[in-house]
């Protein structure tokens, strides 16, 4: 019952506090200002992103959380893009293969329970020449906090949402068949370091 009021009236709110942090806007503007077109963003949560998007037409927010995605009132009332909620997990998307232009993805495969399922449903449905852009908190390159990131990740997924502080986010594209275009690490300013590192980075499939 507690657990239950803290997912659905307490976590939506701190969630949207800290993915508003100076350090993670600054990510968020530079992954999504040059996008154009047609755009399949997952884990749309309050549409933190929707300000930076300047070229788009068509928005379909994948956002299987209701009491997250009501946040994004205010948000959506302002912008002046199509958006499309579809309440939808990433292992299951409700679209046809090589169908989408662009997928969006900040700081959400942290949290998805099968990666790898979401993946493949990702690299379906991304048109030949299509490009998953991104940008996530992962596996620190540092062997003291890969181990606190072990020990303390079955927490954090109680906590945050199924959020995981150790996954190698590079390796796991690899192995779902998609190739880089652009990739650099960065640790975020104001970030606890347990999960500072962050993979800015855009895909395309094999």
């Amino acid at each position: 019952m507690i657990y239950k009021f803290y997912q659905q009236h307490i976590f939506p709110h701190l969630l949207n506090q800290v993915m508003q942090s100076p350090s993670l806007m600054d990510q968020r503007r530079e992954l999504l200002l040059p996008i154009a077109g047609e755009v399949l963003e997952i884990g749309f949560g309050s549409g933190v992103n929707l300000p930076f998007y300047q070229n788009i037409d068509t928005l379909y927010a994948l956002e299987p959380n209701a009491d997250i995605y009501q946040l994004a009132g205010k948000r959506l009332h302002a912008s002046a893009i199509h958006v499309q909620h579809i309440q939808a997990s990433a292992e299951q998307l409700p679209f046809a293969d090589n169908s989408i232009d662009h997928i969006v993805s900040t700081w959400t495969l942290c949290s998805i329970e099968h990666l790898d399922q979401a993946l493949a449903e990702l690299h379906c449905v991304l048109k030949p020449g299509g490009t998953l852009h991104l940008v996530e908190h992962v596996r620190s390159d540092r062997p003291t906090l890969q181990h606190l990131q072990d020990l303390l990740t079955p927490v954090q997924k109680c906590l945050a949402d199924g959020c995981h502080l150790n996954r190698n986010i590079e390796r796991a594209l690899l192995d779902a068949h998609f190739s880089f275009t652009a990739k650099h690490y960065l640790d975020a300013a104001g970030i606890p370091k347990i999960a500072q590192r962050m993979l800015f980075a855009r895909v395309q499939k094999q």
